[in-house]
């Protein structure tokens, strides 16, 4: 080998070794027990003198810059103990006071989300990662307030996923992530695992925290998050939906009327029963039903200057119990009358849910994309807002049309 080739090689040599820490995948690694893997997210409202008072510890800006003119919030995190969450089935197990040897909650107040997660990362020596985040518990006080630098912080993080649940919760939402349910030794996959059954169940619509923002961003709709607050003996309750305009809590549902949303908008499976009582004045012939499926299909007309709205749902169900002994279900119009009256029940039912979210001008279900869809030319015209379709909605008209169909009575199918 000649000189030049030599020096050409030794060159080359040098040249890899000298970036191969740049080359290789694990040049800018992070050990996992170097991280704080932040499993839940409590987000609270705190009294300014309360607040400053925390703020004195910990702030990093505090007298450095003006503070916003909002007030402080208490951030509650639920931070995972290395090696202490239960990986399978054997070391799986209930709360039983077990909660405390795999997560670690802290709180501290900021200014805004960021601020206060500044001031967390001052206290903690690892670096808060929130990849693993999966529920962000909003306090009811806080979402009426507003949530835009809430939605602001965590949509612009790279490391919160979209599959992650947000939701309000009924009073502290601190609590719920110092919980110690008896089902699960970590309480936010709980919490999670709660909704997600629902789901399932068909109790609850799919509704991730990346779907809340989609539906929020819409021109014409509106978006909501489950309503929770925790039992007794530590166990949470979906409590209803909790509808939002634009970044403003503005009302909340009961839990029976998740069931009204779930018809006009078709979401199957179906889990929800119904109490029918055929005579308003003889309570000995009722009955309850357990609705298994749902079809819904939305006509949009225009009608002295509003769009006006159709709605036609079909729901078929079985006959689950009858209330006592007088009643024959093995007679033909006996069944026939209890899907007459299901179907005018549930008729009523529906535009209730529907007017309530009208009174506030939170169209959840989407109607205003309709129009935009289906009728560009109008929607242009008339509306072309967001705030405009918050106003028209208020003072739309629907028609509903509801079709039960009783399909088995017991063992035995109709």
């Amino acid at each position: 080998m000649s000189g030049m080739a030599k020096t050409r090689l030794i060159a080359t040599v040098l040249v890899l070794l000298l970036f191969m820490p740049l080359l290789a995948g694990c040049w800018d690694r992070l050990e996992i027990d170097d991280r704080a893997v932040v499993l839940g997210v409590s987000i609270d409202e705190v009294s300014n003198q309360e607040g400053e008072e925390e703020e004195q510890e910990v702030s990093h800006v505090k007298g450095s810059l003006p503070p916003p003119s909002k007030g402080m919030v208490r951030i509650g995190v639920q931070i995972a103990l290395p090696g202490r969450i239960p990986l399978g089935p054997g070391e799986a197990g209930g709360g039983n006071g077990e909660t405390k040897d795999t997560v670690w909650v802290i709180s501290v107040v900021g200014h805004t989300v960021d601020d206060a997660f500044m001031n967390l990362q001052q206290q903690i020596s690892a670096r808060i990662f929130f990849g693993h985040l999966r529920v962000i518990v909003l306090s009811e006080a806080v979402a009426k307030k507003g949530i835009e630098n809430i939605n602001d912080f965590f949509r612009r993080n790279p490391e919160v996923r979209r599959m992650a649940w947000m939701m309000v919760a009924k009073g502290r939402a601190e609590k719920l992530i110092e919980a110690s349910p008896k089902l699960e030794r970590v309480p936010t996959l709980y919490l999670m695992s709660t909704l997600e059954n629902s789901i399932r169940m068909g109790k609850f619509p799919k509704n991730y925290i990346g779907q809340f923002w989609s539906n929020s961003s819409k021109l014409g709709q509106e978006g909501f998050l489950p309503y929770i607050d925790i039992k007794e003996n530590e166990n949470v309750g979906v409590q209803g939906l909790a509808y939002f305009r634009g970044n403003h809590l503005v009302g909340t549902t009961k839990p029976a009327e998740i069931s009204g949303f779930l018809g006009i908008r078709g979401v199957n499976p179906a889990g929800y029963r119904a109490v029918v009582q055929l005579e308003k004045d003889n309570s000995n012939k009722t009955v309850m039903t357990n609705v298994t499926h749902r079809y819904s299909r939305i006509n949009l007309d225009i009608k002295d200057g509003l769009p006006r709205f159709r709605i036609l749902v079909e729901l078929e169900a079985n006959l689950e119990e009858k209330i006592n002994g007088e009643l024959s279900i093995d007679d033909p119009e006996t069944i026939r009358r209890i899907e007459q009256v299901q179907s005018e029940t549930s008729a009523m039912f529906y535009q209730n849910v529907i007017r309530q979210t009208q009174l506030k001008g939170s169209d959840i279900f989407g109607f205003g994309e309709q129009v935009r869809a289906k009728k560009p030319g109008y929607w242009n015209k008339n509306i072309g807002s967001k705030e405009k379709w918050q106003e028209m909605y208020k003072r739309l008209e629907f028609d509903i049309d509801v079709n039960v169909k009783i399909r088995r009575v017991g063992m035995n199918a109709m």
